[in-house]
């Protein structure tokens, strides 16, 4: 298992079974449905950090893996990640202390609490999806309905909507019709799973 200090902080992030050791094993059962893979990450970070202080925030984090390895390939950048499950930021800070992050901030909420305005740039890996009948759930510790499903996908449009020209989101497992028109596909990734759009 990868050490944590300083000089081999990098083994964490050789592949995704390295990084998965930051949490325990029960947590560990959610990566496959729930996690954005290294590589996945990687590219994000790529595309979403613009300037040194870039300000990038993950729409439902959960434990926290996109944020912390964005963190770790861009530490001229700061990443945040919102998250309203409070057990899951506990394991997210944990792993962000083990691997001594310092551009790292988690907030617990709700994302419908936040102002878009104070970011610069988006990731989201749909964490809207959990609400729907026969996707599989991290837990039955919040209010789950279609309701929800469109109340969050309407929030996040009009957020979306009333940003700058030239905002950025990196968007993974989710459909076009959640994202604005005025967001240009600027290139697309692994199968198509992962798309990069700028705001025209």
């Amino acid at each position: 298992m990868p050490g944590t200090t300083k000089k081999n902080i990098n083994n964490w992030f050789i592949d995704d079974t390295a990084f998965h050791y930051l949490y325990p094993p029960e947590i560990q059962k959610m990566a496959e449905n729930h996690w954005t893979p290294i590589e996945v990450s990687k590219c994000a970070a790529d595309f979403l950090v613009t300037e040194k202080g870039s300000k990038v925030l993950d729409i439902g984090c959960g434990v926290g893996k996109f944020v912390l390895a964005a963190a770790h390939y861009k530490p001229n950048a700061i990443f945040y990640g919102i998250e309203q499950r409070e057990e899951l930021l506990e394991y997210a800070t944990d792993a962000q202390a083990r691997l001594d992050l310092k551009n790292v901030s988690f907030i617990h909420g709700n994302f419908t609490q936040l102002d878009f305005k104070k970011f610069d740039n988006f990731y989201f890996f749909n964490s809207f999806y959990e609400n729907l009948e026969g996707i599989a759930k991290i837990d039955h510790k919040i209010q789950y309905s279609l309701s929800l499903y469109n109340n969050y996908n309407k929030y996040l449009y009009n957020q979306l909507k009333k940003m700058p020209v030239g905002t950025r989101i990196a968007t993974y497992h989710t459909r076009e019709d959640q994202i604005p028109p005025s967001y240009y596909i600027v290139k697309t990734q692994f199968d198509k799973l992962l798309n990069f759009l700028i705001k025209v």
